[in-house]
């Protein structure tokens, strides 16, 4: 995908500018003349805007087919807006576009910016990662097995799937039906016919037809794949008819094993269907839509419906939606749906009008290749199944609010003193601290833990080698790691913690407050500074600390952490220096290779150990020769 950048120079907006333009220019509002000019040199290709503020910080990102009439459509005169778009229109002050080669791109890029920028006027909607789906593996000989990682990796994903037992259910079903491999082998069409394999007991209990070693061929395997690709979209009927018309071929050719087989893959098929909800009669494949608000949250919903069964669904949440209207939540659950979406079927059913029908419309049809019905029913039988998933986006919604107070409410009393404390405007359940070590300059390392209802989460643990600060630079080197922390949870789409600790004074506090503010994401996090001299808390922009008493739940939890995360990153430290010192002193000694070194630090812990072993001691482990160079060796460095 190609793409042409072109900025705008940043421009105030003029409250008292109004100008009056012939009828076939568009009345703009009180606006600069640069920004006007510049609107009218917009170009008529698709593409995606960015709006800024006076800051220069990113506050909007958007697409559209025709740059040029979108990008001027906010400043139109008379133009009927709502409040969310009004108080965004107050505040561009200027704008970058990037120009793409076709609509599908456009709804990409804005995708992937809307996630790196995280626009104030954009509504979020958050995935919900917790349900897990079946992947078709992009292989010769494919796997089918349930993942809750869904990656661009060729692979086909099918789902999400909200109950398990139905998942795994129809993953035996489609195993035992078409014996699809369990293993683990790379097998290629190369690895087979090499004869590189040997049949395991998946073959002798009959869960497999070992193609491994060619016991069943390729093409067949292919086929069996293929059928069960058609049961994981939920297209079952055709083959139920392939299976009754296979059964009475074998039949009639006395194959009478093989037949009976056959007939009972048929009988697991019509089991299996028998326990799918059925929601509509006419047997169609559609997705259905739906969405419930409570007070600032709201939950979309989308129904995968095939055949008339219920094959899955999805839901994404989002926070502070007040402001977003129903037309705009449709329109971003559908792009977030089916950017992902491996299948798009003939009829898609909304709640309410996407912000641009024509647009998604466009898109779709373009993507999948082929017509799309999108309906917005308000009576019959449609609209009931519109109703239905409204009411699931309701208790959806309802349980997840449920489970967010369960956890506010279950809150350890040092977390709730650290709240008061530090007066944080919510709990900080979740707590990452850094520090930094050095020797002298060198080894510069870095550690952050993870404190969880104000215990350590030692898995989520890291330690950093700094890359680009190659000086005892206290600052650089915070900079440094906060920076790599958190431009990585952005772009995998993580949760931020609820309250970020600097080990160290102001200056420390400052470099990570001026990388956060850079990410965009200062206003979305707390942070503080802990200074390790007088345990002074320092808060951005605040050149007063305040002193915690000694005696407080609130003191005592921020020193475990700042401790631990001290003790963690001396600990790489140490190992690092160890590293270092084994490979410039041991192994620099004529005679002493890699494997002599390592007994010798097995035997005496360290080299500062071995540095003070007498040559009879060292005589244990190695030879006398050796052990004659390695005294000589320390006493040369002596003298």
């Amino acid at each position: 995908m190609e793409l042409y950048l072109q900025c705008v120079s940043s421009m105030e907006i003029h409250n008292s500018i109004k100008q009056s333009l012939t009828s076939e220019q568009i009345e703009l509002n009180s606006i600069s003349e640069g920004i006007k000019k510049k609107i009218s040199e917009l170009p008529t290709s698709p593409g995606v805007y960015l709006h800024k503020n006076s800051s220069g910080v990113i506050i909007y990102v958007g697409k559209a087919k025709n740059l040029r009439n979108r990008v001027r459509s906010y400043f139109q005169e008379g133009r009927i807006v709502d409040a969310k778009t009004k108080a965004l229109v107050q505040h561009i002050t200027d704008f970058e576009y990037i120009i793409v080669n076709t609509e599908e791109e456009a709804f990409i890029l804005e995708d992937n910016l809307i996630k790196k920028y995280r626009p104030k006027y954009n509504i979020m909607l958050k995935d919900d990662k917790t349900y897990p789906y079946i992947k078709v593996t992009n292989e010769d000989y494919p796997k089918i097995y349930s993942t809750r990682k869904v990656i661009k990796d060729g692979a086909k994903y099918f789902g999400p799937y909200p109950d398990a037992f139905s998942m795994k259910m129809i993953i035996r079903l489609v195993r035992t039906l078409f014996y699809v491999r369990s293993c683990n082998l790379k097998l290629t069409q190369h690895n087979v016919t090499e004869n590189k394999f040997k049949v395991c007991l998946d073959y002798h209990i009959h869960k497999c037809e070992a193609p491994c070693v060619n016991y069943v061929s390729y093409q067949t395997y292919q086929d069996n794949i293929k059928k069960a690709t058609q049961i994981l979209q939920g297209k079952t009927k055709q083959l139920e008819l392939l299976l009754e018309n296979l059964m009475s071929e074998l039949s009639e050719q006395e194959k009478f094993e093989q037949a009976a087989k056959t007939r009972d893959k048929l009988i697991r098929l019509k089991d299996f269907n028998s326990k799918q909800k059925i929601v509509a009669a006419d047997f169609k494949d559609r997705d259905i839509f739906g969405f419930a608000r409570i007070e600032d949250y709201v939950c979309s919903v989308v129904f995968l419906v095939r055949e008339g069964k219920i094959m899955g669904k999805k839901h994404f949440f989002a926070k502070s939606s007040l402001a977003s209207t129903d037309e705009e939540i449709t329109q971003k659950t559908l792009e977030n749906w089916y950017l992902e979406a491996d299948f798009l079927p003939k009829e898609i059913l909304l709640p309410t009008e996407p912000e641009d029908l024509e647009y998604s419309t466009d898109w779709l049809s373009k993507k999948y290749n082929h017509h799309i019905s999108i309906q917005i029913p308000k009576a019959g039988e449609k609209y009931k199944l519109i109703e239905m998933v409204n009411e699931n986006a309701q208790h959806i919604l309802k349980d997840h609010l449920a489970s967010l107070d369960a956890r506010d409410k279950v809150i350890p009393k040092p977390i709730q003193s650290l709240q008061r404390d530090l007066r944080l405007n919510r709990s900080p359940m979740k707590m990452e601290c850094f520090d930094n070590s050095h020797l002298q300059g060198t080894d510069l390392v870095s550690s952050m833990v993870v404190f969880e209802s104000g215990k350590p989460k030692k898995s989520e643990y890291r330690k950093f080698k700094n890359e680009d600060v190659l000086r005892n630079d206290d600052f650089a080197t915070m900079k440094e790691v906060v920076s790599r922390r958190y431009s990585r949870l952005l772009n995998e789409k993580k949760s931020l913690p609820d309250l970020i600790i600097i080990d160290g004074g102001k200056g420390q506090l400052s470099a990570a407050v001026e990388v956060l503010e850079e990410l965009g994401i200062l206003n979305k996090v707390n942070i503080v500074g802990l200074a390790k001299r007088l345990e002074e808390v320092f808060f951005p922009g605040e050149s007063e600390a305040i002193l915690l008493p000694k005696s407080s739940l609130s003191l005592r939890l921020l020193q475990q952490i700042r401790d631990e995360a001290h003790r963690f990153a001396i600990t790489y430290h140490r190992k690092l220096r160890d590293k270092r010192t084994f490979q410039t002193e041991l192994t620099q000694i004529e005679g002493i290779g890699k494997k002599k070194a390592e007994k010798l630090i097995q035997q005496f812990g360290s080299v500062k150990a071995i540095k003070d072993k007498t040559i009879e001691e060292l005589m244990k482990v190695i030879s006398e020769k050796d052990a004659q160079k390695i005294i000589g060796f320390y006493q040369e460095k002596i003298n």
